[in-house]
């Protein structure tokens, strides 16, 4: 049984007589020479990913102004920053939007433009206090004027990360990028062989202080990351490091179309070769990665898995839903993540880095439970009309008309021989279509492209579509696409006049 320890392996960084490789290399190492063997010969496997990673944030110290503020409120390029703690301390998260800019601009790219040494402009307010006089302060710095610039990211670095599709009949914009209708593509995230956490999955290197690469320079773990549930696959970390010393080929902002601004953050964890179950350990390749392929069209905490999927079939560049073969792409770049890994491996052997054990191990049996939720959320069914009248897509829309005006609405559904919903018509759809004269039937005007919800929805989420879809109404359907009621934007403002 082969046994090295951390003093053993830091002493040949030290002379330069380390083996170190990418977990990327170690895979035909271990194929060739076993893990006993592999575990002899390699010192240290490199790992990295370089993905968006939403939950990070950058604290910040500015130093006293004359007169000192402690400031109460704070805005960063008009982006505001959690000042609640201290008088002249401030968190800037990465998803924070700019007031002004919206998902154009957020905090991450605050934190890309301190790195870069741009320029920000600072605005910040203050009740005003006998020993902190000052109620404004409106200044300009930089990365150079801060006393600290220290990343904390409470949540990185996930174990692994469900892939996302969608099953509904429009366009979803997501965290996981565009999702196009009819399961029209699949988006997944991590960089699978050269993940860090699943190449000492047990955690026997990886803990509280263990020395990592982030953003460009060295950093740390300070343990578990917030939603850590390792017994589902789903371990994650909190990380720390100097924003002073990073690079903005490391970290970068980003937005997403529809959803906001996110972190692409890059790190590294090199991984100790101490025995022989670590070297087959990050022996691990893309085709033993396995994840859930999620339908991101069920607006649910809990989506359904459409099926298992490993990461050697979504770096194929497409995987089989139900029988037709869906295009796959990462939100993540393993090109980034290889140059990762390679740096750092180049960094020990320049003894420019040192490998550590952790000082804490971290917990293997933490739950992510959900929110505990005190008042009953509304559904659909508590408040949809199920006085529904629907029209067959073959009748004429002078019949359309007549329903319209005899029961006093203005949305009616359409439906085919079988009674399933295929369409809607409005009072506006019949008045073009009376001003125009070209056509007769219902299913000539008719929007085909109905957004729907069921009994069974949250009226949060319904409203939520009506919203975003721009549309005042939404026939409810059953599991087998019969019209069951409707809702409206009007039942949904008399609902919420009530709660409030």
């Amino acid at each position: 049984m082969v046994k090295k320890s951390i003093h053993e392996i830091n002493g040949r960084i030290r002379d330069g007589s380390v083996n170190v490789v990418t977990a990327e290399e170690m895979v035909d190492i271990v194929g060739e020479l076993g893990a006993e063997g592999a575990a002899k010969e390699v010192d240290v496997v490199t790992t990295g990913t370089f993905g968006a990673m939403c939950s990070s944030g950058v604290w910040l110290n500015f130093g006293h102004s004359e007169p000192p503020i402690r400031i109460g409120k704070l805005w960063l390029n008009d982006v505001e920053a959690y000042s609640g703690v201290a008088a002249v301390d401030a968190y800037i998260g990465a998803t924070q939007q700019s007031q002004s800019k919206g998902i154009e601009y957020g905090g991450a790219h605050v934190i890309e433009d301190l790195i870069r040494g741009n320029s920000i402009d600072l605005h910040g307010t203050s009740p005003g206090t006998d020993c902190y006089p000052r109620k404004v302060i409106d200044t300009t710095i930089n990365i150079y004027d801060l006393n600290q610039a220290i990343m904390l990211n409470p949540r990185n670095s996930y174990q692994k990360y469900n892939a996302a599709t969608n099953s509904t009949n429009h366009t979803l914009h997501t965290y996981m990028g565009s999702l196009l209708p009819h399961h029209g593509n699949v988006t997944y995230s991590g960089a699978g062989v050269l993940s860090p956490m699943h190449n000492d999955p047990n955690y026997e290197t990886i803990g509280t202080g263990t020395r990592i690469f982030l953003g460009g320079t060295q950093g740390y773990i300070v343990g578990e990351g917030t939603q850590h549930s390792p017994a589902a696959g789903f371990g994650t970390l909190m990380l720390k490091g100097d924003l002073k010393n990073m690079s903005s080929e490391y970290i970068r902002a980003a937005t997403f179309e529809g959803y906001g601004t996110s972190l692409y953050v890059g790190m590294g964890i090199p991984i100790p070769i101490l025995n022989e179950d670590l070297a087959k350990a990050t022996a691990i390749t893309d085709d033993d990665i396995v994840t859930n392929l999620l339908d991101y069209g069920i607006p649910s905490r809990d989506r359904p898995v459409l099926r298992t999927v490993t990461y050697g079939e979504l770096r194929s560049g497409s995987i089989d839903i139900n029988g037709k073969e869906v295009p796959t792409s990462p939100m993540s770049s393993f090109k980034k993540s290889r140059q990762i890994a390679n740096e750092l491996k180049d960094w020990i052997k320049a003894g420019e880095f040192f490998v550590s054990m952790p000082v804490e191990r971290l917990p293997t049996t933490t739950p992510c439970n959900a929110m505990k939720q005190s008042n009953v959320d509304l559904l659909v069914v508590d408040i949809m009309s199920s006085d529904v009248t629907t029209i067959h897509e073959d009748a004429g829309f002078h019949d359309a008309a007549k329903i319209i005006m005899e029961k006093q609405f203005n949305h009616l559904p359409v439906v085919d021989s079988g009674n399933h919903l295929v369409g809607i018509v409005t009072a506006w759809d019949i008045s073009k279509a009376v001003a125009k004269d070209e056509h007769d039937l219902v299913k000539d005007i008719m929007t085909r492209k109905v957004v729907t919800t069921c009994p069974d929805e949250a009226v949060d989420i319904s409203a939520f579509k009506l919203d975003s879809n721009n549309v005042s109404a939404l026939p409810v359907i059953d599991s087998n696409k019969h019209v069951v009621g409707i809702v409206t934007s009007d039942d949904i403002s008399k609902l919420l006049a009530r709660r409030h």
